[in-house]
């Protein structure tokens, strides 16, 4: 199968192109390599013949449409995706998230071909959930203008789904984590940090909950639902993991020997949600794996950052300027 990913440079999207090139399916790459995707991701696939890298914004129709109509899959994973930045601004969110959809929903549909998309989305559009999970039924309630984005990119395939039946299938991950995730996310971050010996900044009380999903889980169950999954439906994919963020950091710092005296209490975010929570039965309908156990994916991802400072201390130093913003109640001995 010829299957087009976008944003495939970046953190599951690598992941996921090598998954789909081990299958035996051939690859087209579209990515504007932005600051969080790096080509180093993939360079063991590029003496690929099945694979091919083509650089461009998703939102440029011109680019889009001869590159749609040469596939039979699309898999939609390019995204602008951290909070913190969407906070900042969120213009560029919009133009990604959402206008990139409706380029490539736009391009199927004059294509005139019938061609499946994946859009993969996020748990965060439902918003915080107390008590319970969320099902793919519940209502979007984003806090968020990057959640926002991504649920109004769901909206967008759907209704081209309703309108012009074009197969759209979307999933909905939980908070993923492993090797290549770009290093302003937890993990990385804090273990970069530990790395270079300072205290890792720790939003709030450190109780909002997350539910941590191994990036190989997460790019096997896109994998199955784009296959395997009912046209206009959306899918759940849970990690099953449901953690504290203060017990993360603390398995984190017991790896570098370290301490709560560790750690830097910062003011919490605004609108941060407490915790994320979703039903995985709908993806258990066509597809059941066993997960990366929680501890076994955090000791090697936390190994991986050690071994590879190659990659990602450049990129740490390009961000200098969002970590001060973020993390300003940090002394400069600190951060």
């Amino acid at each position: 199968m010829n299957i087009l990913i976008t944003g495939g440079c970046g953190f599951i999207g690598s992941h996921l192109v090598r998954l789909i090139l081990e299958k035996g399916h051939e690859v087209v790459n579209l990515d504007k390599l932005t600051y969080a995707g790096n080509l180093e991701n993939l360079r063991d696939c590029e003496k690929n013949s099945g694979y091919r890298f083509v650089k461009g914004d998703i939102s440029d129709q011109e680019t889009v449409f001869p590159l749609v109509e040469d596939a039979e899959l699309i898999i939609n994973l390019a995204a602008e995706t951290h909070v913190d930045r969407s906070l900042d601004s969120a213009d560029v969110f919009l133009k990604t998230n959402l206008f990139g959809v409706y380029a490539i929903c736009n391009a199927i549909k004059n294509s005139g071909k019938k061609i499946r998309l994946l859009q993969v989305s996020t748990d965060e559009v439902y918003g915080s959930i107390e008590h319970g999970v969320f099902k793919e039924t519940d209502r979007f309630s984003p806090t968020s203008p990057y959640s926002a984005s991504k649920a109004g990119a769901e909206l967008m395939a759907f209704s081209f789904h309703h309108a012009h039946g074009l197969d759209v299938v979307s999933t909905r991950g939980a908070n993923t984590y492993g090797p290549n995730q770009f290093p302003e996310k937890l993990i990385p971050f804090f273990a970069t940090e530990l790395f270079e010996g300072r205290k890792v900044p720790l939003y709030g009380d450190g109780k909002n909950v997350r539910d941590w999903l191994h990036v190989l889980d997460h790019a096997r169950a896109i994998y199955e639902i784009a296959m395997k999954g009912e046209s206009g439906k959306a899918y759940n994919i849970p990690g099953l993991n449901e953690r504290q963020n203060i017990d993360v950091v603390r398995k984190i710092l017991k790896s570098f020997g370290k301490g709560e005296e560790s750690i830097q209490y910062v003011k919490d975010r605004a609108g941060h949600d407490r915790r994320y929570a979703v039903e995985g039965k709908r993806l258990e309908s066509i597809f059941e794996f066993e997960r990366v156990s929680f501890e076994k994916g955090l000791a090697e991802t936390v190994a991986w950052y050690k071994n590879n400072e190659k990659w990602w201390r450049p990129l740490k130093k390009e961000s200098e300027d969002f970590f001060k913003r973020h993390y300003s109640k940090l002394s400069s001995n600190e951060r």
